[in-house]
């Protein structure tokens, strides 16, 4: 059971055709999907004394499918496919000659470097989006995020066929998603960034994460207090995270840069596009047990992207790098924003993987 299954068995109970209940959610004419970024499926059941709320709803574990990076979740929740299909293989990804951060939709490395035009997000992510789908059998779908995501690359890539609706804080995020659900046979989806930002510097289950996840209990429980009758509130996340302990800095190690042409990903996976086969065995080598080195072959073969189509292959590079235990693989020069946090996820471990499909049915009048 994976992240891609949530929304289409969402759908499901919207009659929406075409639309798979593989999870056996309740149906419902009026569903707010809330997915909060960070909130791994381990760090919940840790820390539950924190999140009474959500606690108390029967616990799920679902898989958030690799790489466990936003982006990659994301676009399985807008597409309902896994990353090997929709070809949003990660934070950072070569497309042709341009790697991209998808997050920013501008080049690695360079934010003010707008990649919109050079590479439109309707073709770099093809695929009709559940959004699509579902408003086109007649549900009123809309979202509700960050007002700086209007617009956006990713948005567009994956979200595309939902009405938008921008919130500055919780509030508005909590007040957005109900009245998304005012009608019948209306779906709204929720995104909260907060508890993931405060992971990334503090730590997953340090004092100011604790304390973000009580204002993100908050947040759900005041949205299901607002819900209509006979609607549906589902809970979930797109990763969860670790506190990095061992940390390798690439751009302070010279072995590493021999043969390989482009590196890309984040911390935690590695893409390296390759112009020797020697890569392999000296990455293999210099990592021993703190990561799992793997050609893009053996990858796929194992299943780490579910089915890959052609339009992913290139995108996840020659070698794959997916680190292990608390292991992170920094770039201290070229990417010196992530040398100063502390929590990561990205990789296959199961407090990344792991992640919670909660679900809150209001009930009847």
């Amino acid at each position: 059971m994976t992240i891609a299954e949530v929304v289409p068995s969402l759908l499901a109970g919207l009659d929406v055709p075409g639309a798979d209940n593989t999870l056996g959610l309740p149906p419902a004419r009026r569903v707010v999907l809330l997915l909060v970024d960070g909130l791994g499926h381990e760090l919940l059941r840790a820390h539950a004394a924190h999140a009474p709320f959500l606690a108390g709803l029967a616990p799920r574990r679902i898989d958030a499918g690799f790489p466990s990076s936003t982006a990659t979740s994301l676009a399985s929740i807008g597409t309902g496919l896994l990353s090997g299909e929709h070809g949003i293989v990660g934070y950072t990804f070569a497309v042709g000659d341009e790697v991209l951060n998808s997050l920013t939709w501008s080049r690695a490395g360079d934010h003010h470097h707008d990649l919109r035009k050079a590479l439109v997000p309707e073709v770099v992510q093809p695929h009709p989006t559940v959004f699509e789908r579902a408003a086109a059998a007649g549900v009123a779908v809309s979202s509700v995020a960050p007002i700086a995501h209007r617009g956006s690359g990713l948005t567009r890539a994956v979200l595309r066929g939902s009405w938008f609706r921008g919130a500055a804080g919780f509030g508005d995020l909590a007040l957005g998603a109900v009245a998304g659900v005012e009608q019948d046979r209306s779906f709204c989806y929720a995104y909260h960034p907060d508890l993931d930002a405060i992971g990334h510097l503090y730590g997953p289950g340090s004092p100011e994460w604790l304390l973000q996840l009580e204002f993100v209990d908050s947040l759900a429980s005041r949205i299901a207090g607002r819900m209509p009758a006979g609607s549906l509130l589902v809970v979930t996340a797109d990763h969860g995270m670790v506190t990095a302990g061992d940390r390798i800095d690439f751009d302070t190690e010279p072995v590493l840069w021999q043969g390989v042409r482009v590196i890309a990903g984040e911390p935690r996976v590695r893409y390296l596009h390759t112009e020797s086969d020697e890569v392999l065995d000296v990455w293999r080598e210099f990592l021993g047990p703190r990561a799992d080195v793997l050609t893009r072959e053996d990858a796929v073969d194992a299943g780490w992207f579910g089915p890959v189509s052609p339009l992913a292959a290139d995108r996840i590079g020659d070698v794959v790098v997916a680190m292990k235990d608390t292991a992170v693989l920094l770039r201290g020069q070229a990417e010196p924003m992530w040398s100063g946090m502390t929590g990561f996820h990205g990789s296959r471990t199961n407090d990344e993987m792991a992640i919670p499909l909660l679900v809150h049915s209001v009930a009847s009048a």
